[in-house]
């Protein structure tokens, strides 16, 4: 079981299972939204996450790709927590990306996938045997 919240503790949630994967994403938005370098996207299936603690809001945003994604965040500190295809654009999407930063554990990001690399900032070295995509993988 992973744990974890928002910055301010309002919004507190749990993941059952095992992640599916681990996305370090150089995109625009996600530079944007984390106000780094990059974002740490930790893709689950949706019915692993339970919110245990407060009542987070939605944003919906376009992405690159055209589609239309629900960014969930904290109504008081504005912490990002999770993000999923928006549903009327799409249907339910089995899966769904959490904020790995909004976690109470470190994630290990030595086997993450790196994506748009195409649009990493300059001098960020991504190691050579790291699973790559210029943009978005199909």
């Amino acid at each position: 079981m992973r744990r974890g919240g928002c910055q301010c503790g309002e919004v507190r949630d749990e993941i059952a299972g095992e992640p599916l994967a681990l996305f370090v994403c150089h995109c625009r938005e996600c530079q944007k939204q984390s106000a780094s370098a990059f974002g740490l996207s930790l893709e689950i299936a949706r019915e692993a996450l339970r919110i245990t603690q407060g009542a987070p809001r939605l944003w919906t945003r376009g992405t690159d790709s055209g589609r239309q994604l629900a960014c969930t965040f904290c109504p008081t500190c504005g912490s990002r927590l999770w993000h999923a295809p928006h549903e009327h654009s799409e249907g339910a999407a089995p899966t769904i990306t959490v904020k790995a930063g909004s976690l109470d554990e470190p994630v290990d990001i030595s086997r993450a996938v790196h994506i748009w690399t195409a649009r990493k900032v300059p001098g960020l070295v991504i190691p050579a045997e790291a699973v790559q995509f210029p943009g978005e993988p199909e």
